[in-house]
């Protein structure tokens, strides 16, 4: 199982292109993959003549990454794309430097400005609600999901018709999700490129979802249906979204208050 997910520059965005798919390295523990300019071994090209041809490296470690820096004079930032601005810096020289984020913009000065990638830990691992402190080895849950990330509010505002009314077999739509999301203040910037990028991830990176034919329908909304049905589906049989979790979203009236056009954005 993989470690990191690490998404090359230039390349197609999660939930930003329906017709392709971005490119992607996967990292299991103990693996590596240089970044740079370009050569012998770099595997994260950086195309910017300001950059060395082996700027850096990345290295899987459990369930986090590390970072070294192979520059003598220029600090390379990474950035927390699920914080309020935090970021950490690496330093010239600095080898192994653990980064604690589950999703990160990995920032290079260049002559174009800057230069970046990005790198996924969805195997983060969290206490359970159940373990025991001392009770042995820590089971690790095939789901790992942060109830305080953003992708995890998509995912109930995903299921909430369903667990409010298991019924009711309509799920939300993209922008449905959206309008629902917009009164939280961490969410007053989302837009329905994000929510499908979130989606994404979710059913290709957290939940490892098969989509199996459902993957192949040619239909830009039937693909993207799948997968949101299919997320739906998991999530509940396996009380990953159960109703408590419904207090992380706004009062079912909020989104009345926003602007009616604001979820098309």
């Amino acid at each position: 199982m993989e470690t990191i997910i690490v998404q090359l520059p230039g390349t197609a965005q999660w939930g930003g292109d329906e017709t392709g798919s971005p490119e992607l390295i996967h990292l299991g523990p103990g693996d590596i993959a240089d970044f740079g300019r370009g050569g012998a071994g770099v595997r994260i090209v950086l195309a910017d003549p300001g950059i060395s041809r082996r700027a850096g490296q990345l290295e899987a470690a459990g369930d986090y990454w590390r970072l070294s820096n192979f520059s003598r004079s220029v600090s390379y930032v990474v950035e927390n794309l699920e914080g309020a601005g935090e970021y950490l810096t690496v330093a010239p020289g600095r080898l192994g430097a653990p980064v604690p984020f589950e999703f990160s913009r990995v920032v290079l000065p260049a002559l174009s400005g800057t230069a970046t990638f990005k790198v996924f830990a969805p195997q983060h691992a969290y206490l359970g609600e159940q373990s025991v402190p001392g009770g042995g080895e820590q089971t690790v849950h095939p789901f790992a999901l942060d109830p305080t990330s953003k992708y995890f509010l998509v995912l109930v505002a995903l299921c909430e018709p369903r667990l409010r009314d298991p019924s009711d077999s309509a799920l939300p739509g993209v922008g449905q999700i959206v309008e629902r999301l917009r009164p939280l203040e961490s969410c007053r910037d989302l837009t329905r490129s994000a929510v499908n990028y979130h989606i994404d991830y979710l059913a290709f990176a957290k939940l490892r979802l098969d989509l199996g034919e459902e993957a192949t329908a040619t239909a830009d909304g039937a693909r993207t249906g799948a997968k949101r049905t299919r997320l739906a589906s998991v999530a509940l049989r396996f009380g990953l979204v159960r109703e408590e979790h419904l207090g992380l979203l706004p009062p079912r009236g909020a989104a009345r208050l926003t602007d009616p056009q604001a979820a098309d954005a």
